[in-house]
């Protein structure tokens, strides 16, 4: 006798085609059986060691995050609510071109410092950083975690490894280095890379070092997903040249969090979406994710300049410290328009401080929840003498959110045929953007029900579908007989996303089960202790 059975349940596959009522039967981790329509045909049931009564649900596909920050939650955190809640069954770790793996000592400890607002310093995983290269890692999730990850190369972390923090050109030997070390880490399972172009140390890298490194991930059968250098200023200009370097490496594409900010884009996303049709028409493989809210978020650290990031956190924060070179700074935040702040001068009644680290210990915790102006006017200073005493005392910590995004492009965007969603979630402050608990259900309560952006199974096929084909994942993102039991069922009518900028943690409603590898994750809405999750490696090419 077979498992499980989810009887009468509607079926919406992920391949974006109509819903359908069904029996499916799960074994062994596999979805074994498909009885379409199987009350009304008259036929033998499937029956199960279990039967789950799924009336009035939607059983889809679990969800595919393809832009996550979970590298550490995964390995502190059990039970991962904010991701298992949402049904997400599959995040992509390694973004931004900055994360654990592969690493010298020097290097991991560097990152560890430089990622902090991110991920914490990673203190308190239980094993330690007990790893120094992308299978290590792997190896480290196949012990057990929440849900399934597959993960990237970060660029930045390769450059900081062989060339440093400096803002100069890789040397030949050096750019040998690099393409050796991203090849070893897609040998060992890595899905692609990623960079983080407004970050340092891979904002250092010349398009040209860009696109050898793309080489070699073109030729490993992965992707490059780039943090390109402006989502602001200059943003068209910076989609662009991750469009050349593409094309010039034959590589697949993938555009993270591809979204169009700050005042000088607003109502500009036709003209993203005209540039990316014309790649597609030219042949490009080419895919992007969003996450849906107008807000952004970040550290406050990536807004300096890039100059004053050269060399890493301790040179860093020596420039902050002193006068002349922090006035420096403020004039290109606040005049000039520094390249971490997107080429656009900072606006401070923008930026909400949305966490701090802890370094300094509590002190530091009423400004959370305030924006840098708020804060300054309640300490009768300047905006800047607040933001840089944040940046000193929580040495670079403090998690910001950054309130420059426009409802229209979003809403465009998340419409175009290749378009993914990406959680982008920071899960480490006091008040974290919602996108970090909410960014599935909030598609499908805000705009799948209530507004009507995308039908239901258009979004769900951008959840499940379409990211599981841009990872090459032969057995995963549909609803078919054979494909691995990752699997969501949610309440069409009243799954939303509970997480608001208030209280950032709350749980989505209208989602009661997930099941990653045929077992149960979330059982009558509760977190179950099973961790099924595992590393997700490379398909070979």
């Amino acid at each position: 006798m077979d498992q499980l059975v989810i009887r009468d349940v509607d079926v919406v596959d992920g391949g974006g085609g109509d819903a359908y009522r069904a029996d499916v039967v799960v074994d062994r981790g596999r979805i074994v059986s498909i009885v379409k329509e199987a009350a009304a045909a008259g036929c033998q049931r499937p029956r199960a060691m279990r039967e789950l009564d799924a009336e009035g649900l939607v059983l889809s596909p679990g969800f595919i995050d393809m832009h996550a920050h979970s590298d550490l939650a995964l390995l502190r955190d059990p039970a991962h609510l904010a991701r298992t809640a949402q049904g997400v069954t599959l995040e992509v770790l390694g973004q931004d071109g900055l994360s654990y793996a592969p690493a010298d000592d020097r290097t991991l400890e560097e990152v560890r410092r430089a990622i902090t607002g991110w991920n914490g310093y990673g203190d308190d995983i239980g094993t330690g950083f007990d790893w120094r290269t992308v299978g290590g890692y792997l190896d480290r999730l196949d012990r057990g975690v929440a849900v399934n990850a597959a993960y990237l190369v970060p660029q930045g972390t390769v450059r900081a490894m062989v060339v440093g923090w400096e803002d100069r050109p890789a040397t030949p030997e050096e750019l040998d280095r690099m393409r050796r070390s991203v090849a070893e880490g897609l040998e060992q399972g890595a899905v692609g890379m990623s960079s983080g172009l407004t970050y340092a140390p891979g904002m250092y890298a010349p398009t040209a070092e860009l696109t050898e490194l793309c080489r070699v991930v073109a030729a490993h059968g992965g992707y490059y997903a780039p943090h390109h250098r402006s989502y602001g200023a200059g943003a068209l200009a910076a989609y662009e040249e991750m469009i050349a370097v593409a094309r010039a490496a034959d590589c697949p594409l993938h555009l993270t969090h591809a979204t169009l900010n700050f005042g000088v884009n607003e109502g500009r996303a036709p003209e993203l979406l005209a540039l990316l049709d014309r790649a597609l028409a030219d042949g490009a493989d080419l895919t992007l994710d969003t996450y849906p809210y107008t807000p952004g978020s970040t550290t406050l650290a990536a807004l300096l300049p890039s100059w004053a990031s050269e060399g890493g956190p301790e040179r860093t924060l020596a420039r902050l410290a002193d006068d002349a070179t922090a006035e420096r700074i403020r004039h290109d935040l606040e005049v000039t328009g520094s390249d971490g702040c997107q080429g656009v001068p900072v606006a401070w009644d923008t930026v909400e401080i949305s966490g701090v680290s802890g370094a300094s210990g509590p002190a530091l915790g009423d400004h959370v929840g305030r924006t840098v102006l708020e804060s300054a006017r309640l300490r009768g200073e300047t905006p800047w003498t607040t933001a840089r005493r944040l940046l000193l005392r929580d040495r670079l910590g403090p998690t910001v959110l950054q309130h420059v995004g426009h409802e229209e492009n979003v809403r465009a965007i998340m419409r175009h045929r290749v378009h993914t969603g990406g959680s982008d979630g920071i899960l480490t402050g006091a008040k974290p953007h919602p996108r970090a608990y909410g960014t599935f259900p909030h598609y499908l309560g805000r705009y799948v029900r209530e507004l009507g952006v995308l039908s239901l199974e258009e979004c769900v096929a951008h959840l499940t579908g379409r990211p599981a084909a841009r990872l090459r994942l032969p057995d995963r993102g549909l609803v078919r007989e054979g494909y691995r039991a990752d699997l969501v069922l949610f309440d069409p009518a009243t799954v939303a996303s509970g997480a608001t900028f208030e209280q950032p943690r709350a749980l989505p409603t209208g989602i009661p089960y997930v099941l990653i590898d045929g077992r149960f994750v979330i059982e009558d809405a509760r977190r179950t202790d099973v961790l099924a999750g595992r590393a997700v490696r490379r398909t070979p090419a």
